[in-house]
Formats: structure tokens, sequence, C-alpha cells
């Protein structure tokens, strides 16, 4: 299980920040090829009131990005008003006096944007939104409002509705997880209280539910002015157009009339070893977490901190993988991250025992995992890996307009120098293998350190009691009762905002469309080797870098449901080694190159992915070969493997989200199919698989000539990719097409996961396969309906109600089946009012959609074409498409026009066919306790209950 530090952001699902975030990060540095090969180019301007803007060019592609960083995050609360920041960002998206309630996301999505979002961390807010070139001074317009005309547009009934959408959104990320509340306990430990770390980005629910309306304009006056804030800038624009509208739209608004003084550094004052423990509702197995106090952001020992931290437990030879897996087998899995903050930092381990095992008998193996490394230190091959390997991942990382703009706004807002990240390569590329056994010594060993134990409810003998026993800690957990909250009304078009913001002219007018621009699809390139294997390709020469993928007739379809994890775990152990060399030897030889390369079996195919440097390709698709070909079938590799995925399994079954996918998958498929299992399926049945089943599935399925390979980047169609090796091909019959069972009315189901904070829902029917010429069509109605933050769904569970933090929906299909599918969290005491809403919006959609809104549809996806094709994996995506469902090269384009061809009557039709609420499989995961009566009340009789595990 791997952890990181939440970023708490606006809209669903965590944010993978793009651009150059390199020594926050372990695995965000560079190579010493990035740093000589790349070169942003940026232009920084300074308002009269305080603002930086900073401008990067790039047009590869006709997309704008724009971000707007506030130097504000959670650490500028104070104790007992915590939460604010978070609290804010979701404010600022509501509303402002031009765009009105709502209009900024309405406006996104109307030309064509990814969704506008943002996300709030201990330091910072960041805000941002990438369009379609033309869309610039639009978005220009948009983000000053934003800033300089919100306040007025914020009453107390605003901030209390907007509450519940916070509170839904730590119930979905902390309270209804397994180990969710240790960043709470390892904060409180690791810092006083009135240090700015001592408490979490999101804060407590307490403190939340007393923000008030003046704390908010108070809050806004002191952290939301220009001096405070960068904007960010970046894509295919004019320069000189750009500068004037930000001029004209950012330059009036006023400076703050306080002065912000910078934080100094100030570490945590841990001076003892402490040993914690808490029960977890959710949590199977128990978890150690181990904690050091470091250093903050930027300083000298960071980037040391940072290749200790990978180094100790990222691939084969890392001296705790080595000693707590490989030896002395009482784990499968050892994780760790730094985490450097503005002004100070912690190095993380997290490592649990195995299932059933306690957690004291990992310390003595963790204490020799680190004298391993005391004893030998970091290889310099080794340290020289870390950063090549990180090359890639570098480019990787600026490959789109967003992404830059997040970072450049990122690095001024803490150094006041968009371009030092040339200071953060620097600061990776300068450290030698003495600097990292230094830090080790400085802030490692023999130092203070938090050791939290982490155990199932009711199971406190697994937890820390022998070298360090652990102590009760203190954790506040919400109490979610029947009719404790009410619903909070706010009507938007009653709102009258007092005081209206002057300015010099009327900034009502939303801005014109800029100049029109020519789209062009990637050109796609095919061939067929003489062994019959397909090559799918886009030549993209904007960085070095190479993205390939292998697809091999070898998915999860040719296994069998009593042995649904044979593709899986076959897929996992090509991974561990090859008759001429070990897995250390293998992983060392991929990162020598600074490229990836992973194998992974899914649904339909086997996928051989990689990343590289276009100098490096001959070699790294030796390398795959060797993987693919020349397997070394360890059988030590295969026991640890499939502990791994055991203790995998384990672990989700107190997860209500695992537990949703696993029962959803019971309940469409029959019970004969293997996809009737999900992922790796039941632990019994895995633990079945022996090697020799293993060696049978590779020697029938893994074949070229049955086999499509895909690649995009810095290569041209005639390149020679040696993959043209005769094979004799094995006489395996067509796979059956796969079939869902059928919904033919609706019915509800129920799993008891006691004490939810939370009811995981999950509700489907059977649909159009990914090949159904009516597909494009379902995907295009289903946008409005629940593909977008500003969903009928989403506006009304979320933004209207407070129900859910998030919300979807989807036409999910593959080359012979697919699904209609709804998925969200919902506050427990409101499970039934959900479901009530989702059934009414789905029944109503089809009738009671309009013309205009047709034509808003219309207007947004054809214009968001323009944002499809931008980075590598964009254009790896395509070619996937187009390679697994026979699509034409232009489907895009042709989809596109049948879109546009789509009458009202067309798409009330569609509805009508596809959407249908009275035919559907209701799946909840929640606590039957207080929910089984409520939902017998929704008129789809009592809830058939599941067998719990």
């Amino acid at each position: 299980m791997t952890f990181s530090l939440s970023k708490f952001d606006l809209r669903d699902g965590c944010l993978a920040l793009g651009g150059l975030m390199l020594a926050a990060c372990a695995d965000g540095t560079s190579g010493p090829a990035a740093q000589a090969d790349l070169n942003l180019n940026y232009e920084k301007i300074t308002l009269e009131n305080g603002l930086d803007v900073v401008f990067h060019i790039d047009r590869s592609d006709p997309v704008v990005a724009i971000n707007l960083a506030a130097h504000v995050g959670s650490a500028r609360e104070t104790e007992g008003n915590t939460g604010f920041a978070h609290l804010f960002e979701h404010l600022l998206f509501l509303d402002s006096e031009n765009l009105g309630y709502g209009g900024l996301d309405e406006m996104n999505t109307r030309i064509g944007g990814e969704g506008t979002n943002g996300f709030t961390t201990y330091d910072m807010t960041q805000y941002f939104q990438a369009v379609p070139k033309d869309a610039l001074e639009k978005v220009i317009w948009a983000e000053a409002d934003k800033l300089g005309w919100f306040i007025n547009t914020v009453s107390q009934d605003v901030i209390d509705k907007e509450k519940q959408v916070v509170k839904n959104e730590k119930r979905q990320r902390v309270d209804n997880q397994p180990y969710g509340h240790w960043n709470y306990i390892a904060n409180k430990t690791l810092y006083p209280s009135d240090h700015p770390y001592s408490w979490t980005v999101i804060g407590s629910l307490a403190d939340l539910e007393a923000a008030s309306l003046q704390e908010t304009k108070d809050f806004y006056a002191r952290w939301y002015v220009p001096s405070n804030v960068t904007v960010s800038i970046t894509g295919d624009f004019d320069m000189a157009e750009a500068k004037a509208w930000v001029e004209k739209y950012f330059g009036e608004i006023p400076a703050g009339d306080q002065e912000i003084e910078p934080y100094a550094p100030r570490a945590s004052n841990l001076t003892e070893t402490t040993s914690l423990y808490y029960e977890d509702n959710f949590a199977t197995v128990p978890l150690l977490l181990i904690a050091y106090p470091t250093v903050e952001q930027y300083h000298p020992d960071s980037y040391a901190l940072d290749v200790l931290s990978e180094y100790l437990t990222e691939g084969k030879r890392a001296p705790l993988n080595e000693v707590l897996i490989d030896e002395a087998k009482v784990t499968s899995d050892v994780s760790s991250f730094q985490s450097n903050k503005e002004i100070a930092g912690e190095l993380y381990f997290f490592v649990s025992p195995n299932d059933g095992e306690d957690i004291d008998g990992l310390m003595a193996p963790l204490a020799d995992g680190f004298a391993r490394f005391e004893e030998t230190g970091i290889p310099q091959a080794a340290l020289d890996r870390i950063k090549t390997q990180s090359e890639v991942s570098f480019y990787e990382e600026v490959q789109s307009a967003l992404g830059k703009a997040i970072q450049l706004s990122e690095y001024n807002l803490f150094t006041d120098n968009p371009g030092f990240y040339k200071k953060d390569l620097e600061g990776l590329q300068s450290v030698t293998t003495d600097d990292v056994m230094r830090v080790y010594n400085k802030y490692i060993k023999d130092q203070p350190r938090l050791y939290l134990s982490i155990v199932p409810k009711g199971e406190t003998e697994l937890k820390l009691d022998e070298t360090y026993p652990a102590q009760l800690a203190e954790i506040v957990e919400e109490k979610v009762v029947p009719g404790a909250e009410t619903e909070k009304e706010f009507d938007p078009a009653a709102r009258i905002i007092a005081n209206p913001t002057t300015s010099a002219f009327d900034r009502s007018i939303e801005p014109e469309f800029g100049a029109a621009y020519d789209l062009t699809a990637p050109d796609v390139w095919r061939k067929t080797l003489d062994n019959g294997l397909e090559v799918y390709g886009i030549t993209s020469n904007e960085t070095p870098l190479v993205n390939f993928s292998l697809k091999l007739d070898a998915g999860r379809i040719r296994s069998s449901v009593d042995q649904p994890a044979i593709a899986g775990l076959t897929a996992d152990l090509l991974q561990k080694g090859t008759v001429n060399k070990t897995t250390a030897e293998m992983e060392e030889a991929i990162g020598a190159l600074g490229s990836t390369i992973t194998v992974r079996a899914g649904d339909y195919g086997t996928f051989v992915s990689g990343t590289t440097l276009s100098r490096n390709l001959d070699a790294t698709l030796d390398l795959a070969k060797e993987m693919l070909f020349e397997p070394r079938w360890d059988a030590e590799e295969f026991a640890l493997l499939k502990d791994k995925r055991i203790q995998e399994i384990s672990q989700a079954e107190g997860d209500p989200n695992s537990i949703a996918r696993r029962e959803a998958a019971l309940l469409a498929f029959p019970s004969d199919h293997v996809f009737s299992h999900a992922g790796y399926g039941p632990k019994d049945l895995l633990e079945a698989v022996t090697l020799d089943d293993l060696k049978a599935f590779h020697a029938a399925h893994y074949d070229l000539s049955r086999a499509q390979f895909r690649v995009v980047g810095a290569v041209e169609p005639e390149t020679d990719f040696g993959l043209d090796t005769p094979q004799d091909s094995s006489d395996v019959p067509p796979v059956s097409p796969p079939k869902l069972n059928s919904v033919t009315s609706a019915e509800i189901y129920l799993y008891d996961v006691p004490g939810a904070k939370q009811s995981v829902l999950r509700i489907a029917r059977p649909s159009l396969a990914a090949t159904d010429p009516d597909y494009p069509l379902a995907e295009a109605i289903n946008f409005p309906l629940g593909g977008i933050y500003t969903s009928k769904l989403n506006t009304q569970l979320r933004v209207d109600k407070g129900y859910t933090y998030g919300i979807r929906s989807t036409f999910n299909g593959d080359k012979d089946i697919g699904q209609f599918q709804v998925g969200s969290s919902v506050r427990t005491n409101v499970t039934k009012e959900s479901i009530a809403l989702i059934r009414d919006i789905l029944a109503s959609y089809g009738p009671d959609f309009t013309q205009e809104e047709l034509d808003t549809m219309k207007g947004a996806l054809l214009r968001g074409q323009a944002l499809k094709s931008e980075t590598n994996a964009d254009k790896l995506g395509l070619l996937g498409q187009i390679s697994a469902y026979g699509y034409a090269p232009d489907f895009r384009a042709q989809n596109a026009k049948a879109i546009n061809a789509m009458t009202l009557d067309d798409f009330k039709a569609l509805a009508e066919k596809y959407i249908r609420p009275d035919a559907m499989t209701y799946l909840v995961v929640g606590d039957a306790a207080t929910q089984t009566a409520p939902l017998s009340e929704l008129g789809l009789g009592d809830p058939i209950m599941l067998e719990t595990k």
C-alpha cells in the first residue's frame, strides 16, 4: 500500500500534479541531460498592485492554460480555525460578481475546457484551467473576477452549504478509508499545537462548522491580495495581447493593506521517540508508520533525503526490501516518501506485517535493514540510476501547458524565481553517495521518531508492544446521525450583492473568442510486420521521449473463473527477472537507460508499456522482449508475489470502495465467467495458482502474431522496432465474447460495513459496446448528465444538496460489451434521499432536455477536441482506441460530425433507450443498521443483503 500526503482539491479525484515538481517529491527529480536540454523560456512582470505574472509560450498545441496560485494554505490558519484555507478554496469557485453563481464552471464547460480545478496544501492554494487558445481573454477575465470581484457574493448561507461538501470530502478521503487518520495523528505528534503543521489541511469538522461570514471576509482581505498571488499563463498565445489583457483585468485590483511576512523555517520539536496506536474501523491488516522529522523544501539536505527515501524502499536491491521482504519474509511491501513543506519536513516509512501477524515482528528486520544500509551505503551506480531514471519523468512532467503553468507559479510563489527549476535540478545532480549517508546519520540513525500502530478494530494485541510499547492516540471521529444535518437552503437566483465592487469598465460583458485556429488531428501511421504484428504510430518531436505499449492477447478474458488471477500473476512475474538477469539486474538495466517498463494484465489484453528517451528506444525494447520471451520463472519470486497480492486483497477487504468494485462485478456478470471476479479474485483461488499454470498460460497466449504495438513520440514510421521475430503461433481459438447479466427491473442490494460514515453507491445496467455505432452519441449525451463537474447529477447532489463530494456517470464500453454506470459516495444519513434524487434525474433527463442545452453540449464537446491530443499519453490513448476497436484514424472527426448533426429528438430517443433508472442494479455499501429501513422506502423492495466477507 502506497501512501502520500493529501492535497485536498476541489473536484473529484486526487490531482496528479504536472509540471516541474522536482525537489518536493522523491519521484520528481531529474537527470543531467534534462537540465542541459530543457530551457523553459518565460517572461515575468509585476503589476503596480504587486501581482506577479509569468508567461511561457508553447506553440505545440492550440491550447492555453492559466494558473492562479495564492501563498496561503492551512499553515496560515490558527488553532481553532483549521480547515479554513481549504474551505475558502471551495468558496472561490462558486461565484463572482460578474460571472454569477456557478459561472466559472459553466463558462469553462461551454468553451471546451478540461474543467476548472484547484487544490490546497499546507502552504498554498492553486486554481487553474486549460482551454482552447481562442478563449484566453475569457479565462483571464474570469480568473481576475474570481480574485477581485468575489467576496461580496459570499453569504453565511453559501458558507453553510459548502461546509457540507467539505465534510463529505473528509468522510470520503479520511473517515471512511482504512488508515485514514494517520496524517492527523502524525501532525499532532510531530509538531506542538501552535505549529502551523500540527493540524491537517482539511482541518477539523468542528472548526469547519464554526466558520463564519466575517472570518471569510477577514481571510480574503488578509491573503487574497495581488502581492500574495502569482498568475501563470502558458501555451499558444500572443505575448503583447496577453500582457494587455492581464493589465486590463487584473491591474485595478487593489493591493493589500497588510504586509505579509514570510514564515521562517521551524522544524519539529520531537525530542524523544513516541509510540502510539489506534483501532481502525476499516483496517483488516495492521500498519506501522514511522515518521522522522527532516527539513523544509529546497533545503540543501532535502535532495539527498529524496534519494535516501527512494533507495531504501524502491527496487529489488533496496535495503529494506531485501531484508524485510526477501530474507525475513515478514511483509510483502515497504514504502516511503519524503515530504518537504515550506518550513519543515518529514520522512515517512509504511510497512504492514503479513496477515495475522503483529507489528512487533517487524522491528528486528527493520533494524537489520537499516544496518544493511549503514554497512553498504548507496552504490554510485544506484545513485546514477536514480538521477538518470528521473530524466524521463521530468520530460513527461513538462509536456502539458497546464503542468508548466502550475509549477512556474509554484516556483515563483516560494522562491520569487519561476526559473528556480534549474537550481532545483542542480540540487539533485550535486548529491553524492557521501551526502546520502550523511543525511541518514543526521536525520534517521538514532534520532527521535514516531511509531504509529494502526490495528483492526478489536485487535490491539497486534500493535507495537515490546521495543516501544504503544499508547492510545486521541482521534476525533465524527458520528453521522440520521436527521442530524438539515439541508442548507440557498437560492442563487435570489442572491443580492451588497456594495458591488467598482471597475473602470463594464466587467459583466464576457469577452469574445479570439481569432480562429486550425485543429489538426495527429497523423497516424500503420504497418503490419511479417509475423503479423500490427504497428500503430504517431510521430511527435516536442520532447525527446517515446511512449510505447504492446498489447498481447493475454488478458483476464483468457483466464478461467476458477483461476481469475492467472493473467495478472503471469504479467507480474515477467517483471521478476529473465534467464540472463535477476530481478535486480533487470531493474538496474532499465534504470540505467532512464526508461520504464511495466507489464500489466487488463480484461482484454496484457500490456507491455514503457517510456524512454528516443536515443535509448532500441535498448529498451530489447529489454522488454527479454522480459516477455525469456522469463526466469523464479519459484521464490513467485511465492513472494503471491504473498504480496494476497496481502493486498486482505487490505482491500476493509475498504468500502474496494468492496463496491468486488460486489459490482459479482452482480454484473454470470458466476461462471472470470469477469465476475474483480482484479485477482478471492484469496483462495489466487493461492491455488501454480508456477506451471503461469508457464502454460504464457506459452499459449504470449504471441506477437496476435499482438498490437502502439508507439508515440520522437520516432519515425520507418523505425525498426525489432519486433518482427518469427514465432510458432499456437492455434488458440477466438475467445467467446462475455455477457452481462440481464437487468429488466430495478433492484437494490446492500453490503453491510458497520459504522460507515458514507454509503458507496454503484448503479449500473448493461449497455453499448465501444464498437456500437451509437456509442459516441451515448458518450455525448452523458456529458451533461454526469461527465463533467457542471453535470446535472453533480450540480444537484453536490452543489445544491451537499450530499456528496462528487458523482459521475459514464458509458463504459469495451469491444463486445458495455455498461451505463453511476458512482458516488454519499453521507450515510442521506443515502435514501440520494438514490431517490439520482433516479429522478435519470428519469427526467431526456424528456426535460432543451435545445439550448443541446447547443451548449455540442459546443463544449466539439471545442474540447483541442485538448485531447496534447501529450504523448493522450496520443497513445488515441492509438489504443484505434487498434482495439477498429476505429478509423479520423474517428474523432467522424464522431464530431455525428454529434453536430444530432437533433433534440435524436437526443431524447437516445436517452430513453440507454438511460433506464427503472432497470438498473442499485448497490449500496454502507451501514446496514441505519440504512436497511430507509432503503426499503424507495419503492424498490427490501434491500437484498449481500454476504459479507
